[in-house]
């Protein structure tokens, strides 16, 4: 009885996080995107905490890396890309395009 009880509870909570995560999906095309445009401060602020964060994911990396988990050659593949995305963050003045652009692993996809 308890098994039955466990598997319809873990039912109902796929089902939530079904229609949660889908409500929360909106299509870039019919969103409406505001033009911001942030001070100085605020990008400087902004740049301050990327680069903290891209730098401890750097160093994530690296420990995966020194570990054996990732080749080194995946490891430097890894930071190229957290590079190249913090490269356009600034070209963005740190405002972040999301849905303007296909996922690279979406590629190859049709």
């Amino acid at each position: 009885m308890k098994k039955i009880g466990i598997v319809a509870t873990l039912i109902l909570l796929s089902i939530g996080l079904v229609f949660t995560s889908a409500a929360a999906q909106t299509d870039p095309e019919t969103e409406e995107t505001k033009e911001v445009k942030l001070t100085d401060e605020q990008k400087n602020e902004l740049a301050k905490l990327y680069g903290e964060a891209f730098e401890k994911k750097k160093e994530i990396i690296s420990k995966y890396v020194e570990y054996g988990v990732f080749s080194e050659e995946k490891g430097d593949k890894l930071v190229e890309h957290i590079e190249s995305h913090y490269k356009k963050l600034e070209e963005n003045n740190y405002i972040p395009k999301y849905g303007q652009h296909k996922h690279h692993h979406e590629k190859g996809k049709q």
